[in-house]
């Protein structure tokens, strides 16, 4: 008996997925929960098990995409004893084989239709012969260069040395790529910048570091300190905490504040809720455990969502300068860049310091230049002296 496994509800309003990455081989055998595919929504990774145990059939391959509810492959179940299996296995694998023309995964299926192609017209490359929409757009690439229906292997020597390699975008990349486009065509954006002395910050930190990792267990980050300095000036300015939403304007007395990780999959935005009443110890392990999920695409698409700011730190990576982009329908994002030694002027004399340049992204609908200025000079001056945190001055 075969048993389908389906795309799972994934959130609502999501309808469609795209395919991450197979645990297991097609042909395996596989256990009951066993986790089999991860799949990647506009949000999260999730990881779909098996509904029984059996013969594991692929049927839409790494990459493709594919609707809630939609068949992604079979396991074959009623094995008696151990040979079972691998005979089932076997036959599933012999089958394609040999079928006279190849199975043609859904997504390829539809570009064969709309490109009036026919599936014995193109190289399948797929596991056990299987039709990839990769195979259809390498052979219509191939098709398009020569000005003729030829296969990708028959392409002119001219071009020969050229090669491309074409990739469906993530279900991530697309929902980024579509709410960045969105933020520039639907919000006034403008950017501020200013620099930050961290030498406080450094040597508070060199203070108490190992007391507080003791005491904690958790590293003390330079994120804290900004995510506290950051909610500060949001109290002080709640327009940069609000948001747009029709003709009204939404104020809100608490502060979920974004932070922007890098993922296995791409950039993902978990959400510290309630930040204002946070610790120091409670942003860095929350960070902590972020920044470990989203390596292993195990954020959850709850956690992604509702944020009122964004704290973005390109410095991890190098960057020295940028204007981010804020994430909607927030208002504001405050980007955080390296740390240099640079020489400043401090009481008439020429030092070197350890200089941040930081920059306030926002929406000037809703957020005055005023306001966003002194902003990020609220949170300049509070990480310059980090002692105004404990005095609220």
């Amino acid at each position: 008996m075969s048993i389908e496994l389906t795309v799972p509800e994934v959130g609502e309003s999501i309808t469609e997925v795209q395919i991450g990455r197979w645990l297991r081989q097609d042909g395996a055998t596989v256990k009951r929960d066993e986790d089999l595919v991860e799949i990647e929504t506009e949000k999260a990774s999730v990881v779909v098990p098996a509904p029984e145990a059996g013969v594991l059939t692929i049927l839409t391959a790494e990459g493709e995409f594919a609707q809630v509810g939609d068949a992604i492959a079979r396991i074959t179940t009623g094995a008696a004893d151990g040979g079972a299996p691998r005979k089932i296995e076997m036959e599933s694998r012999q089958q394609p084989a040999n079928a006279v023309a190849p199975h043609v995964m859904p997504a390829a299926a539809r570009l064969l239709a709309e490109n009036e192609l026919a599936a014995d017209d193109v190289d399948a490359t797929g596991p056990d012969g299987r039709l990839l929409k990769e195979d259809v757009l390498r052979h219509l690439q191939a098709r398009e260069a020569t000005g003729a229906d030829h296969g990708p292997d028959e392409v002119p020597s001219a071009i020969a040395g050229r090669g491309e390699e074409i990739r469906p975008m993530s279900m991530l990349r697309r929902t980024i790529a579509n709410r960045l486009v969105e933020a520039q065509q639907n919000a006034a954006l403008l950017t501020t910048f200013n620099e930050v002395d961290m030498a406080p910050v450094k040597a508070l930190r060199a203070r108490y570091r190992d007391e507080f990792e003791e005491r904690h267990g958790a590293r003390l980050g330079f994120m804290s300190f900004f995510v506290k300095a950051s909610v500060e000036a949001l109290k002080r300015f709640p327009a940069v905490n609000a948001e747009i939403r029709g003709t009204e304007i939404v104020y809100r007395d608490y502060c979920d504040v974004g932070i922007a990780i890098g993922g296995g999959k791409g950039l993902v935005v978990p959400v510290l809720r309630d930040a204002e009443s946070m610790s120091f110890a409670d942003i860095e392990k929350a960070i902590a455990d972020f920044g470990a999920r989203a390596q292993e695409n195990k954020i959850l698409p709850e956690e992604l969502a509702g944020g009122t700011f964004t704290i973005s730190n390109g410095g991890v990576y190098g960057s020295l300068f940028s204007t981010p982009i804020v994430n909607p329908p927030q208002s504001g994002i405050l980007g955080m860049h390296s740390i240099q030694d640079r020489p400043v002027a401090r009481d008439g004399e020429i030092v070197i310091r350890p200089m941040m340049y930081v920059a306030l992204t926002y929406d000037h609908r809703i957020i005055d230049g005023r306001e966003a200025v002194t902003f990020l000079r609220t949170v300049k001056d509070i990480l310059e002296d980090p002692a105004r945190l404990v005095l609220g001055v």
